[in-house]
């Protein structure tokens, strides 16, 4: 295609939304002329669909739920005055804490305010909260946040050292996120910091804030404990999409970020890709080009790259909002589809330098998303040549990578803001989640449960379960040496003799089951004792 022609292409293929200071460029997809067209019948459905769920229709049939996170930033469109009241009295309740905590009106005991906020969470209660914090973090920060997002000691223990570096646990206050409060990762994580305070001779509850379902696990704990404050979580609000409620709020206003700006700049975006136009719906449009990109099946992966050091993180909260909403076995009807997007990136120019040889000359199995922020830094920036500074090269790194990965017919859309703020933020949280809505409907499947993620977590404690008959076996038989074979055998669980072993070496490489390793000639003759 010569440059008139990919002129002409630009502008007709440029969404426009300069009310919002958004855009999104799809000229360099390679859509076939009559694709609106074709499509038309389905995005006509997914508008439809999207305005059912905004009103408050079963949106999730497995759990026969609601599905609200668009209420969250629009509580005056929630389905009952009582569902509007408690949106708008828990952003009251995050507001008038983090108020509190500032001015030192909520305050740990040995010391006048706290100044870290550790951040106890995983998936959607860490993702959303860790992209903002980044993406929005000053030296003018209210407070530090740090976050337990694993159930890794070693992680967990890093973390300890830089709260201690950071003035430590006296001024730290710990928020505990999980909806249920059974979540395994997240409840390490409290019963690891619960012990890092106490071996700091520090009372936990008075440092420590809860942000969960009413009646949960981790509700009742926190009450009977008395920590400071508990804060809801809603079955009708997703992990992945619940980064405008309570659980991605007080981290944000925490640290001092403009929460009010998120909330903005998310409902300003809701009002733009309610519009009925495709063309003229960046939402809409995002949805379709994963659509044409991937046959409607998924079958090209999505490359994110933000060209912005603060959106660094973006691609791995996509990845969790994507791939969780869309990878889906069966469709709506039943049928096994196997569908999603596959998601991964970093930031440009940095890491096109690992990725761009591939893009440009490897599989073809990719669409990439760049992601432009017009104004470089607040004030005038260095000439690091004369007339060109450092963000003239961003710039330029990524139109040229645009431009060369365009050559060799490879696919991409750019998605460009004006300038990174609290609003801009919100804006592109409530643009992705509306193009997975949308994207959902066109593919026919349900974004809203997640039925892989359970099965992990079943299959996990199922390992649990076999580790606590391992270890009470050879408790049982003190001295006694068994290979992974033999104990297995013993136990009762010969189908399940690879767990076994697995699980031996765990056990084996660690001291707190006191699990002995003889090596032998190979690994299956390796017998394991305890002592």
């Amino acid at each position: 295609m010569d440059s008139l022609s990919r002129w002409r292409r630009f502008k007709e293929s440029l969404c426009d939304c300069p009310g919002l200071g958004v855009s999104v460029d799809y000229s360099r997809m390679l859509f076939p002329p009559e694709f609106f067209e074709t499509m038309g019948p389905k995005i006509e459905r997914a508008f439809h669909e999207m305005k059912a769920l905004e009103a408050g229709a079963i949106a999730n049939p497995d759990e026969n739920r609601m599905v609200g996170h668009y209420w969250l930033r629009s509580p005056e469109r929630a389905p009952t005055a009582e569902l509007r009241r408690t949106i708008e009295k828990a952003l009251r309740d995050v507001k008038k804490f983090a108020r509190d905590v500032h001015a030192g009106r909520v305050r740990p005991p040995r010391s006048k305010r706290f100044e870290n906020v550790l951040i106890i969470g995983i998936g959607g209660s860490a993702l959303g909260p860790q992209f903002v914090s980044r993406a929005l973090r000053t030296a003018k920060d209210k407070m530090r946040a740090f976050f337990f997002d694993n159930t890794d000691p070693d992680g967990i223990d890093a973390v300890l050292g830089q709260l201690a570096q950071a003035g430590g646990l006296a001024r730290t206050l710990a928020v505990a996120i999980s909806k249920s409060g059974a979540t395994k990762e997240t409840r390490n994580g409290m019963l690891e910091a619960e012990a890092a305070w106490t071996r700091a001779k520090l009372s936990f509850p008075r440092h420590a804030v809860a942000v969960t379902g009413d009646g949960s696990e981790l509700d009742r704990h926190s009450t009977v404990q008395g920590w400071l404050a508990r804060f809801p979580m809603w079955d009708w609000v997703g992990g992945r999409t619940s980064e405008l409620a309570a659980v991605g709020l007080l981290p944000a206003a925490l640290q001092g970020v403009d929460v009010d700006g998120m909330l903005l700049g998310a409902r300003y975006m809701d009002e733009a890709t309610r519009v009925a136009d495709a063309r003229r719906n960046p939402a809409a449009v995002l949805a379709l080009m994963w659509h044409h990109a991937g046959g409607g099946r998924g079958l090209k992966d999505m490359v994110v790259l933000p060209y912005k050091d603060r959106l660094e993180l973006f691609s791995r909260y996509l990845q969790q909002l994507v791939m969780e909403s869309l990878g889906k076995e069966r469709d709506l009807a039943g049928n096994r589809v196997e569908q999603g997007i596959a998601v991964y990136g970093n930031k440009g120019s940095t890491d096109q330098h690992a990725y761009v040889q591939q893009l440009r000359d490897g599989v073809n199995n990719f669409f990439v998303t760049f992601l432009e922020v017009l104004r470089d830094r607040q004030g005038r920036s260095l000439a690091v040549e004369p007339g060109v500074t450092a963000g003239d090269y961003l710039s330029g790194f990524l139109q040229g990578t645009r431009r060369a990965l365009a050559d060799k017919g490879r696919e991409s859309i750019t998605v460009t803001v004006d300038h990174l703020d609290a609003m801009t933020i919100g804006k592109l949280i409530a643009l992705y989640e509306r193009a997975v809505g949308f994207y959902a409907s066109l593919a026919g499947i349900n974004a809203y449960h997640q039925p892989g993620v359970e099965a992990g977590k079943k299959a996990a404690g199922v390992v649990i379960e076999l580790q606590k008959k391992v270890v009470a076996h050879l408790r049982t038989h003190r001295g006694a040496a068994f290979t992974s074979e033999e104990l297995a055998e013993a136990i009762g669980e010969s189908a399940e003799t690879e767990t076994v072993h697995w699980v031996l070496r765990h056990l084996a490489a660690n001291p707190d089951h006191r699990v002995k390793k003889r090596p032998g000639k190979s690994p299956f003759s390796t017998t394991y004792s305890v002592a």
